[in-house]
């Protein structure tokens, strides 16, 4: 057993935005499929580029879609546009993988045409041939497709998204439209896309799973080309803060049983855990028709409605501001009835007025303060809306002229309810703060009925269960057709969060996908769960391994001096005995300083991943922020897994029954593992192991 004490261990440690489709002509086509083939002599060396996640060569990429394995080859098709690397008119990526880690990047797969941009969606293996394009001898691939038709939307049809398809009879290189698309077009609902396929062996039929607005759709057919309408489900299970999206339908076994479940895989934007974009997921039966939730996660994914207190009002905002001091030049004389000229619908508000620093546009700036009151009561409830940029454009609870409570938007002209526990600040003087300190977009704050209670109030409650409590792994999916023999659900993210997707620092490239993982069922005391496991190819990439075990800790330690090891990518694993500790933290760090750390706090039941200090973060106001996880604090053991890369955090615990994955930009690449705690702990093994890049 081993014994490390600080003075030894001191070492430093959606598709939304869109453009005309009109825009979209033959000689961008030819160029953005020049700038691919330019790239296959780029050697994968940028800053911030990843060396063991798939990144495309250059441009801009977005959810994986697609997902088939076929003749010993793993297909990852993906939301491309080869022209920026910024978000637009959409096409189909293309890489394919002998074994999930090493991609060779192909050319693209499918390009717009007369019916749209080509979104989201999914390839089935046809073996049976029931499509009739491929032969019993040479059965097609089938790829099934969301198009977007921009020019439909603009002149304003609600019938804009349809699904194509398309086929290919030589492994995938290429591919042939079919010639009567779109197959199935929508009941004049705007969001109707992302198509799911997968076969349904008992009635001898193709099951579609398909987004459509805030629920999904279940749709069938015989042979991938006429379809009809099964069920709906979702409308009122689930969290509904955004689009759904990108939905899998899964059989799986349950671990450890006779029992099979399907689980329904579900994305989110915004409207995750942690902010902006997420998968939550549920668990029960489908018989071929509708999908029928387990009892037990009904009752846990079941809306509770709003409530709002009566209380003492302080400010309804329906005549003037003559009890509040303003500076600057956002906000007006007096409350606004809803909203200014070039602003959207404001909406969720009380009575006829509110506060709306939108007076002048996102460009003005200003404040608002309250006179001063003393707190009684051991809530302060209220309504905030508008722009998303934590303490620039805020409502403050003053305290001795300190930020003791806040509040911002959502990034939307609807207001939602706030509360402020201020139980501890009973018999204290205070004030509140409007504040509106942005100039940009979402540069402006909405407030109204600020209610001093005796009880807290909430927005509506929509539980849900998530698959990944990070920032950054979005819009998901299964691969189908995997060997029977393999046995394993194996699923891949898009690495990134719609909130700063555009934004975030790189140059020829933008985007990644998490590493591949496989998803597995299993019945714990909370009900039916899934989680995320790495693959176990990704072992072939360890170079240079470290493994110790018994070692005691104290302070800070710092784990790469310890086994002498020094690299920018690495896996590493570790058993804890927490023993007493009430928390303990894992830094990943870098020696300028800048560090990500995974606290665990079993005080307060949270696993915590925090990129305040992580590096570059200017470039979103949400990104550098502390994400958080349920963690079971009665537990005095944790099984830790880290995959660390130049611009990825991705962690998993206790066998990745809790995930989080997470991008991060350090100015220098992390190289450090540190483990913190005022208590003494013991590692009952840990190990560190370099990862070779996959590519060459």
């Amino acid at each position: 057993m081993k014994k490390v004490y600080p003075l030894i261990a001191a070492g430093l440690l959606t598709a939304c935005s869109q453009s005309n489709i009109d825009s979209l002509s033959q000689a961008q086509v030819v160029s953005g499929e020049e700038k691919v083939n330019a790239a296959n002599s780029f050697h994968y060396q940028d800053h911030h580029r990843p060396q063991f996640h798939f990144t495309p060569q250059a441009n801009w990429m977005n959810d994986p879609n697609g997902m088939v394995y076929h003749n010993g080859e793993y297909h990852l098709f993906f939301q491309y546009y080869p022209d920026d690397t910024v978000w637009g008119p959409m096409h189909w990526g293309h890489a394919v993988s002998k074994d999930l880690v090493h991609w060779e990047e192909l050319p693209i797969a499918l390009y717009p045409d007369e019916h749209g941009w080509i979104f989201s969606g999914s390839a089935v293996a046809d073996v049976n041939n029931t499509s009739g394009l491929g032969t019993k001898e040479n059965p097609p691939l089938i790829a099934i497709y969301t198009y977007h038709n921009e020019p439909e939307r603009l002149a304003g049809s609600k019938n804009y998204q349809t699904q194509g398809i398309a086929y290919s009879l030589d492994n995938g290189r290429s591919w042939t439209p079919y010639k009567g698309n779109p197959v199935l077009i929508g009941p004049n609902i705007p969001d109707f896309r992302d198509p799911k396929v997968a076969w349904y062996e008992p009635d001898q039929k193709w099951i579609m799973t398909l987004a459509v607005d805030d629920h999904v759709s279940f749709y069938s057919s015989p042979n991938l080309i006429d379809w009809k309408f099964e069920s709906d489900f979702g409308i009122d299970a689930g969290t509904h803060g955004g689009v759904w999206e990108c939905p899998d339908l899964i059989k799986m076994p349950v671990e450890g049983s006779d029992e099979e479940k399907y689980v329904l895989l579900v994305s989110i934007n915004p409207g995750g855990p942690n902010g902006g974009s997420a998968t939550q997921y549920f668990v029960g039966d489908f018989d071929g028709h509708k999908f029928t939730l387990d009892p037990k996660m009904k009752q846990e994914v079941s809306k509770i409605p709003a409530h709002f207190p009566e209380g003492q009002v302080f400010a309804d905002f329906e005549n003037d501001f003559s009890e509040w001091t303003l500076t600057g030049t956002a906000f007006s004389a007096g409350p606004v009835a809803g909203n200014y000229p070039n602003q959207g619908s404001v909406s969720n508000y009380i009575g006829k007025r509110l506060v709306n620093s939108f007076y002048k546009g996102d460009a003005a700036t200003g404040a608002m303060t309250s006179k001063t009151f003393t707190i009684e009561q051991p809530y302060i409830n209220l309504y905030v809306g508008g722009g998303m940029h934590p303490g620039k454009t805020a409502v403050n609870l003053l305290v001795d002229g300190e930020v003791v409570k806040t509040a911002t938007g959502p990034n939307n002209e609807r207001l939602e309810i706030t509360s402020w526990d201020v139980s501890d600040l009973t018999g204290k003087d205070a004030q509140i703060e409007i504040i509106d300190r942005v100039a940009g977009g979402w540069g402006h704050i909405n407030v109204d009925h600020i209610v001093f209670s005796n009880k807290a109030a909430h927005t509506d409650i929509e539980p849900a269960v998530w698959l990944d409590y990070g920032t950054d792994n979005y819009a998901g999916v299964t691969w189908s057709n995997v060997p029977q023999e393999d046995g394993r659900f194996l699923f891949i993210g898009w690495m990134s969060n719609w909130l700063y997707a555009n934004n975030t620092p790189t140059d020829r490239w933008r985007s990644a996908m998490t590493i591949p993982r496989e998803l597995q069922l299993y019945k714990s005391q909370a009900g039916y769960r899934v989680r995320s496991v790495p693959v176990d190819e990704l072992d072939k990439l360890r170079s240079t391994t470290h493994i110790d075990s018994n070692t005691l800790v104290y302070g800070r330690t710092d784990l790469t001096r310890l086994a002498g090891f020094n690299s920018a990518q690495f896996e590493f694993n570790a058993t804890v005995d927490a023993q007493t500790a009430e928390q303990f933290s894992i830094d990943i760090a870098n020696a300028v300083g800048e560090k990500v750390s995974i606290v665990f706090d079993r005080e307060n039941n949270q696993l915590v991943l925090d990129r305040r200090n992580s590096g570059k973060s200017r470039f979103h106001g949400s990104f550098a922020i502390e994400q958080f996880a349920p963690l079971d604090g009665e537990q005095s053991e944790y099984q830790i897994t880290v995959y660390q890369d130049a611009s990825s955090t991705e962690l998993f615990v206790n066998n990745g029954e809790i995930v989080m994955t997470a991008l991060v930009f350090p100015n220098q690449d992390y190289s450090k593992v540190i483990i913190n705690s005022d208590e003494e702990i013991k590692l009952k093994s840990w190990s560190l192991h370099e990862l070779t890049s996959i590519w060459k």
